[in-house]
């Protein structure tokens, strides 16, 4: 990833994991890589008065062994799973929805102790 780019972003989490990621979401290949000559790349500009800390980020895990096509290929198959369980998730929301009646709703909430009012 281009770190000077001033749409990289970088996050480290309580576990240790840290995330690198282009903000506009251009770079499929992240944290390896951003796209050869991308067009919206901008060197951070950093304030005269800026003062670099101690922080270090952690070395960049090593790049996985990708199938043949690279990550294109790849986020085109993982959207084709969703897709093809989008129907089914909304089927069944709707089956669970259509199931309740509107006052049945009414009944568990005050049953699990939860009280509606009007303040």
């Amino acid at each position: 990833m281009q770190e000077d780019c001033r749409h990289f972003q970088s996050r480290t989490y309580s576990t240790g994991e840290v995330a690198r990621f282009c903000v506009l979401n251009l770079a499929p290949e992240a944290p390896w890589r951003c796209p050869a000559g991308c067009p919206r790349y901008e060197r951070d500009i950093i304030d005269g008065s800026f003062v670099v800390g101690s922080l270090a980020r952690p070395p960049v895990e090593d790049e996985p062994e990708l199938p043949e096509g690279g990550v294109g290929n790849l986020l085109d198959e993982a959207d084709a799973i969703v897709t093809a369980a989008g129907p089914e998730i909304v089927a069944e929301v709707e089956r669970d929805r259509d199931s309740r009646r509107w006052w049945q709703v009414w009944k568990r909430k005050q049953a699990d102790g939860i009280h509606l009012s009007s303040r």
